[in-house]
């Protein structure tokens, strides 16, 4: 009930008769019997009271849920699953997001690219009309 175990529990009967005596000792079992049954009535009544201030959610509370982390196990798990599937969505879409922008940026390069070499084209037939003389009238000017 305790945690004691034969050895521990029979130590502990054999220390009391020694301590106490076998005259006092059906008296303090009595009154050590009392005080386990008050402190069971106490936690009791707080486990009564706790449940029903949090309201009907929370109907099935324990005690021992009372520490943070078994109580956001159990109360807040499926908030937590949401948001794990939330946290997997958002990967997978600045994986999408990502992919799409190295696609952008290699369209971008090839694009700039073919552009350069059109100008770089343009500039080379340009260049070679160039030389060629102008004939104007410089008095018409």
């Amino acid at each position: 009930m305790f945690g004691i175990d034969a050895v521990e529990l029979v130590l502990l009967i054999a220390l009391a008769v020694i301590l106490f005596g076998p005259e006092k000792l059906p008296q303090f079992a009595k009154k050590a019997a009392r005080v386990v049954v008050y402190l069971r009535g106490i936690a009791n009544n707080a486990q009564t009271q706790l449940r029903s201030e949090l309201g009907p959610e929370y109907a099935d509370l324990e005690i021992k849920d009372l520490n943070p982390k078994a109580f956001v196990a159990k109360h807040m798990s499926a908030e937590i699953q949401a948001i794990e599937e939330a946290r997997a969505d958002l990967a997978n879409a600045k994986t999408t997001v990502t992919s799409a922008a190295t696609m952008a940026k290699q369209e971008t390069r090839s694009a700039t690219t073919q552009a350069a070499a059109a100008i770089k084209d343009k500039n080379s037939t340009a260049a070679a009309t160039v030389d060629s003389p102008v004939l104007f009238d410089d008095e018409a000017t």
